[in-house]
């Protein structure tokens, strides 16, 4: 986006980018979506759907190499990077669950 502004007789034009603001809202959105994601997940399936975490991880992250726009890009990087890290918090929420903190699924296996 570009801005003219007039100081005295001369026209300074200014350049505004938003890419970084962009990107760090979608950052933000993203972690926030997949902390309920996490919890509901290891609530039905149990910290052995790792593996499906781990697949769109590898999706993304081979998508965000084949995408030109460097916005999008990095978007879709932060979904692959989001997707590993949620392996890692698919384990923290098993214990979080042992000690009470959020509750057991009665409905699921122990075995997991």
């Amino acid at each position: 986006m570009q801005l003219s502004k007039i100081m005295g007789k001369k026209t300074v034009k200014i350049m505004i980018n938003f890419s970084g603001i962009i990107t760090g809202l979608a950052t933000f959105f993203i972690i926030g979506l997949f902390h309920p994601i996490v919890i509901k997940a290891e609530y039905h399936f149990g910290k052995g759907c790792w593996w499906v975490f781990a697949l769109a991880g590898v999706a993304f992250a081979v998508l965000s190499l084949f995408i030109e726009s460097l916005v999008w890009s990095t978007i879709t990087g932060v979904t692959a990077f989001s997707c590993f890290w949620s392996i890692h918090e698919l384990i923290e929420q098993e214990r979080r669950v042992a000690r009470g903190w959020f509750p057991s699924n009665p409905k699921r296996r122990k075995n997991s």
